[in-house]
């Protein structure tokens, strides 16, 4: 779906109550987003600044907790402002509940993001 750039159809997936968490964020980016709503608020510009091509490594890890697993992932594609090569690694715990995702806490690496050209996708006004 995120490759698809469908977001609506990304944020499909949350449960009403689900909770996105960056342990990681820089200083002045959210650090945990509460609520469908919010997700959807702050995934909404994503395509217009993450031009996201493939996920070529994508490796899935069962946990011992129900409804959780433990996925590590790399995505590749561009920063849509400065045509800039985007390459990502990240972990993410995730926990399904229904069938929908109640809790997604995404390990990514903010100095990947150089603070110059920071990607700031949660803005409109890139």
């Amino acid at each position: 779906m995120l490759l698809d750039k469908d977001i609506p159809a990304w944020v499909g997936l949350w449960d009403e109550q689900g909770v996105l968490e960056f342990p990681f964020a820089p200083d002045g980016w959210p650090k945990r987003l509460e609520g469908k709503a919010a997700v959807a608020d702050y995934m909404r510009h994503y395509p217009d600044h993450i031009d996201l091509c493939e996920f070529p490594d994508v490796k899935i890890h069962r946990t011992d907790t129900p409804g959780t697993i433990v996925v590590e992932m790399r995505g590749i594609g561009r920063v849509v402002e400065s045509g800039k090569p985007f390459d990502m690694t990240y972990i993410a715990v995730v926990t399904v509940s229904g069938g929908l995702i109640t809790h997604y806490r995404d390990y990514w690496n903010p100095l990947a993001v150089s603070q110059d050209n920071a990607i700031d996708f949660t803005r409109s006004d890139r």
